[in-house]
């Protein structure tokens, strides 16, 4: 978005929550990080001292496109006071208008009120900040509003700055997708949710229409933004997107909690590299890539979880903007998707398609592009400003600008903005200041925390440690007690924090800290103090790994290793310490940590991603064995010679002949480092598949015979497969079968346990990825205890990939269903 609207946004939004201040234990006062705030009773102002991330503005788009790291200094008025919700049709205040009846559909009323519009006053709601119509009783609304693992400061629909200071902060998405438990996803999205409406019931909020969740395929490692997604894997971003979106909109059939939005669609994954830019990257993508990996994760938003918003991205596919795209808006998520509710542009991406892109000759041009294609909303205000004169000469009709407005004003209506005063709501009145930062929550915060951290290294054992064993601990690094470290990119004021110091030291008595590097960037290192510190301590615990100035919205990495020194502290620190030492990381996209995976001396390694606000506490009833580790990596590790592979290359599929590896687990062909759903317990279990009696080799309570009348086609090496959409919905429904999965926790500890059930075919030729998941199920269970996890197959969807033609087919002959090694063959033959 432009930086001088960015500014102006921050001194309007980021209120009186965090306070900067040098770190005493750092090498260089030049590291800050952030206090807790301070309480509003003893400081009637306070001075924010806060690093953000920010783009610079359209017009500096041509000549750099990068990203300006900033340090903004605020003095904001402390101030708590209630308000009221705005909100449209009080008792007699707008009688006889058929928008307010209650009685009408929602459609209906949307159309009545549109049609009561002036010209101008309809071109004035294409914009994210919408303006207010107040012969109409019509109050403004902003419709950008961020919560993508809590509500945050970016955008302008909440504030900070009443009775609620602080809201719950979960962790990075990435770290919560590695627990791969759909429950788990649904109730963050169902808290996020619950403290929107709060605030806006208590008068802090101007919208509630969420621009979450991030469901883009984390393609690359090097992606800044990857830590945003739930990862590579199209079936794990798209149960993570319908399980989010359900729960951040709530139950009710017709009355939405907030409205939520799927972004970006599509083929979305690169900020700046080796001079290719978001803002007019042109992205050439195979069709048969679109069809089984970049869109799966935005048709399961609209399809199953019936998101009421999707976004375009900034990303030109195929010679075509993606806001500018009428095949992808209005053929594919309004008619084959059904979506029932608004596309949004991402900020200023209707600017960008003029200004940066050259799509279009003037500004009225591009507008009308946008409208007619099937945009509904720009983040920003090009069509604010430019839409009257597009009409005007003729660019567009006001029937587009109407059909536009029909569907913003719908959601709003869904919203329950045009019923009255929303505390008087049955289904979300109630909520209040009470209901932000509540306990639950807290306790959920600590929940997904624990749930996500992945043990990727446990050498004879070393963990879990034992409270009374343990006399002392050197703790070293950057990450150890930097509150910054916990939250990655779009955050809001946490209600509380732990760093991973402070949780340590509520386990051990005597620790000592030292944060070895002044940076994440590592550029100097205090190698001889912390490896002095390493030597007379019992126990050393590493927290290392990246930070927001290597990788961010804007911002993607040029290497995969650990920065600066990193590397050469964690390793003379290993050499010099009495017993293997703990490394944890905390990064958002995957590390090439091969020195510390093959060193001995090394002996356990920990990811812990962005850990969100109980980040520490979580880590140290990990450590301590109070929680047992059950995260699954979401993403391949790659080895630092990945980063040959340009990340403009949009193929998912390699090619060996010129010696394209491949991407993610479902086509990559080289090394790694780790591998998609690698993790660790400290208990054993095992997993068994259990073969339904009578089937033989074939799908139980499946009727081959249904493809007996399909025309199969032949492929090249010699199978054939037939095409999904011939199967029909009915066949499809009829060859779907029950798998069972028998799963037992041999101890010592109780724990949870991540089951995820695999396909292969016997070769991976003819496109078909290598292997691809099925689904996976979470389960607690006790030392001991066995438990039988079934799994819903529907062949159509899970045995199924994408032709070149981009057309999901079903191949003929052997499959394998795959639990670790246990396989259990099906054949399709007609």
């Amino acid at each position: 978005m432009a930086l001088a609207r960015f500014q102006a946004d921050v001194e309007k939004k980021l209120k009186a929550t965090f306070r900067f201040q040098p770190d005493s234990d750092q090498i260089t006062p030049k590291n800050a990080y952030i206090r807790r705030k301070e309480s509003p009773s003893t400081s009637p102002s306070s001075c924010l001292f806060i690093l953000l991330s920010l783009s610079m503005d359209a017009s500096s788009y041509h000549a750099a496109g990068m990203v300006v790291l900033m340090v903004a200094t605020l003095t904001l008025p402390r101030i708590a006071v209630a308000g009221n919700p705005p909100f449209s049709c009080a008792p007699g205040a707008t009688q006889g208008y058929a928008f307010c009846d209650r009685r009408l559909p929602v459609e209906q009323r949307a159309a009545d009120l549109v049609a009561r519009l002036s010209l101008a006053e309809k071109v004035s709601q294409l914009g994210d900040e919408a303006a207010g119509v107040p012969r109409l009783g019509v109050p403004p609304y902003k419709w950008w509003s961020e919560g993508l693992h809590g509500l945050a400061f970016w955008g302008h629909g909440m504030h900070f700055d009443g009775a609620v200071r602080a809201i719950t902060s979960f962790p990075q998405v990435l770290l919560t997708a590695a627990s791969f438990d759909e429950n788990l996803w649904h109730r963050i999205g169902q808290a996020i949710g619950t403290e929107a409406r709060a605030l806006y019931n208590i008068g802090q909020a101007e919208g509630l229409t969420i621009w979450s969740p991030n469901v883009n395929i984390f393609r690359d490692p090097r992606w800044g933004r990857g830590q945003e997604t739930p990862g590579e894997d199209p079936t794990t971003a798209s149960k993570y997107g319908v399980a989010f979106v359900r729960g951040l909109q709530g139950l009710s059939p017709t009355t939405l909690q907030t409205s939520a939005c799927c972004k970006h669609a599509t083929a979305y994954d690169l900020e700046a590299w080796n001079g290719a830019i978001r803002y007019d990257y042109k992205a050439w993508v195979t069709a048969q890539d679109l069809a089984d990996t970049f869109n799966p994760p935005f048709r399961s938003c609209v399809e199953e979880g019936k998101a009421s918003c999707v976004m375009c991205a900034y990303t030109t596919v195929n010679g075509v903007p993606a806001c500018a795209s009428s095949d992808l808006l209005t053929k594919t998520f309004k008619g084959a998707w059904g979506l029932n509710g608004y596309v949004s542009s991402d900020c200023d991406a209707v600017a960008l398609m003029h200004d940066s892109q050259g799509y279009r000759p003037t500004p009225e041009d591009t507008v009308a592009a946008a409208l007619t294609a099937g945009l509904d909303l720009n983040c920003g205000n090009y069509t604010q400003v430019h839409g009257m004169a597009a009409v005007q000469q003729g660019k567009m009709s006001e029937q587009d600008v109407d059909k536009a407005l029909r569907n913003l004003f719908t959601v709003r209506m869904r919203l329950g903005h045009f019923d009255g005063d929303p505390r008087s709501s049955a289904l979300y009145g109630g909520l209040g200041a009470g209901d932000v930062c509540s306990p639950a929550h807290k306790m959920l915060s600590l929940e997904a925390a624990q749930d996500g951290i992945v043990l990727l290294k446990n050498d004879a054992g070393i963990l879990p440690l034992s409270r009374p064993a343990v006399a002392s601990a050197a703790v070293i690094g950057h990450n150890a007690n930097d509150p910054a470290a916990l939250y990655g990119n779009y955050f809001g004021p946490p209600c509380e924090y732990t760093t991973p110091l402070q949780g340590l030291q509520g386990y051990v008595k005597n620790v000592r800290f030292l944060a070895g590097c002044d940076s994440a960037a590592c550029g100097l290192a205090a190698t001889g103090q912390a490896a002095a510190l390493a030597g007379s301590s019992d126990y050393v615990i590493m927290f290392m790994g990246l930070s927001q100035r290597q990788e961010q919205e804007g911002l993607d990495r040029t290497s995969l290793l650990l920065p600066g020194q990193q590397q050469s502290l964690i390793t003379a620190v290993a050499s010099a310490a009495k017993r293997p030492v703990i490394l944890v990381l905390l990064t958002g996209g995957p590390v090439d940590v091969s020195f510390a995976k093959s060193n001995p001396k090394i002996g356990a390694i920990l990811w812990a991603g962005y850990p969100g606000q109980a980040g520490g506490l979580a880590i140290a009833k990990v450590l301590f064995g109070e929680h047992n580790p059950s995260g699954r990596l979401p993403v391949t590790w790659y080895p630092e010679e990945f980063t040959r592979v340009p990340m403009t290359d949009m193929r998912m599929r390699a090619d060996l002949a010129t010696g394209y590896p491949g991407r993610s687990y479902r086509f990559y062909q080289g090394s790694t480092v780790y591998k998609f759903g690698d993790g660790l317990s400290y208990s054993k279990f095992s997993r068994q598949l259990v073969v339904p009696s009578g089937t033989g080799n074939r799908a139980p309570n499946t009727n081959t015979n249904l493809l007996a009348g399909l025309t199969a086609t032949p492929a090249a090496d010699g199978g054939a497969s037939y095409v999904v959409e011939e199967i029909g919905a009915d066949g499809c429904e009829q060859l779907k079968f029950p798998a069972v999965v028998e799963v037992q926790n041999h101890g010592p500890l109780d724990g949870k346990h991540s089951v995820l059930m695999f396909l292969r075919w016997p070769n991976a030729t003819g496109g078909r990825p290598a292997s691809q998941l099925v689904g996976f199920r979470a389960q607690h269970l006790r030392a001991g205890e066995k438990a039988r996890l079934r799994f819903d197959v529907s062949p159509c969807e899970h045995f199924s990939w994408a032709n070149e033609d981009g057309k999901k087919v079903l191949g003929a002959g052997s499959h394998f269903l795959r639990v670790d090694k246990d396989e259990y063959e099906i054949r399709f033959e007609a």
